[in-house]
């Protein structure tokens, strides 16, 4: 009996183990810039949405939100998978992704600016990735088609770093396009005949416009050469206060005869002061006058 149970309990075993090894999810979809599948999928945040709520009717497993994959394509994408059908990579399980909106969940880009792009991994795997961008004319309200997409990636990686459960794309993001696009992302692996499709909407606002010394200087220049020659004489310096003009402190002109006239008077009193003073000095009436005799040691009074 005990050999039975030890038997019958290697066999569960043995039965379990593939199953457990075999993930339910796969391997891996951008997440910054959002794609589709990864922002409907149940560790996005944006399934309620108008889109989303639209795309899970017409059909989008994005419960395996990381799993838009293709067996044996070895580069011939534009061969295998249709016009209108990129999104999906072609797999009738996620054509709710090719749907043409203008509402789908976005991420807003400075173009041309540098960014380091994120796609989550689930299962890692060595490969290449290829990322394309929309032509300045594309039309968000129709289904993308190859010819929607310019035809060299901006941006081709091979084996990247993977940090925090995800591979870091470090690169610079197309010039030259503003408003809303998308960037499709495709994951060509080398160590599995798979090949993964991401369509990630983004809206593309323009640089902001910084100054340089040397571009405020042409332009401070040009502003100068505008409004006259140029001129080298100092900055004159600002001017005294209008109500205190600098010529009536400056210039006495008829004012000397005025001023004579005063200090003539202002001496008249100081002498008659000091004449006072000597007066007051002298010894009063009735009191004896001395002298010290040095030489005798006395005083003689008188």
């Amino acid at each position: 009996m005990p050999v039975r149970r030890l038997l019958a309990t290697v066999l569960v075993a043995t039965a379990t183990v593939p199953l457990a090894a075999t993930p339910a999810a796969a391997h891996g979809a951008p997440t910054d810039p959002i794609s589709r599948a990864a922002a409907c999928g149940p560790e996005g945040r944006y399934a309620a949405t108008s889109a989303c709520r639209a795309a899970i009717e017409a059909g989008a497993a994005v419960r395996e939100w990381d799993n838009v994959r293709v067996s044996t394509i070895n580069g011939r994408d534009r061969e295998r998978i249709p016009d209108g059908e990129l999104c999906s990579g072609g797999l009738s399980a996620y054509r709710g992704l090719d749907l043409p909106r203008t509402d789908w969940p976005s991420t807003t880009l400075t173009t041309g600016a540098k960014f380091t792009f994120r796609y989550r991994t689930t299962i890692e795997h060595r490969g290449t990735f290829r990322l394309y961008v929309t032509t300045p004319d594309y039309d968000p309200g129709k289904k993308l088609t190859w010819a929607d997409l310019e035809s060299r990636p901006f941006l081709t990686l091979t084996d990247p770093p993977v940090r925090a459960g995800a591979y870091q794309l470090a690169g610079r993001l197309p010039a030259g396009r503003s408003g809303r696009h998308l960037i499709y992302t495709i994951w060509q692996n080398s160590n599995t005949p798979d090949t993964y499709y991401s369509c990630s909407d983004v809206v593309f606002r323009g640089a902001k416009a910084t100054a340089t010394p040397a571009k405020a200087a042409a332009t401070k220049s040009a502003a100068a050469t505008a409004s006259g020659p140029a001129t080298t004489e100092p900055a004159v310096a600002a001017a005294a206060d209008p109500g205190v003009p600098v010529a009536s402190v400056t210039n006495l002109g008829d004012r000397w005869p005025v001023l004579a006239g005063a200090a003539a008077v202002l001496l008249l009193a100081l002498l008659i002061g000091a004449g006072r003073r000597r007066r007051s000095a002298a010894a009063p009436v009735g009191r004896q006058c001395e002298v010290r005799n040095h030489r005798a040691g006395r005083r003689r009074i008188w």
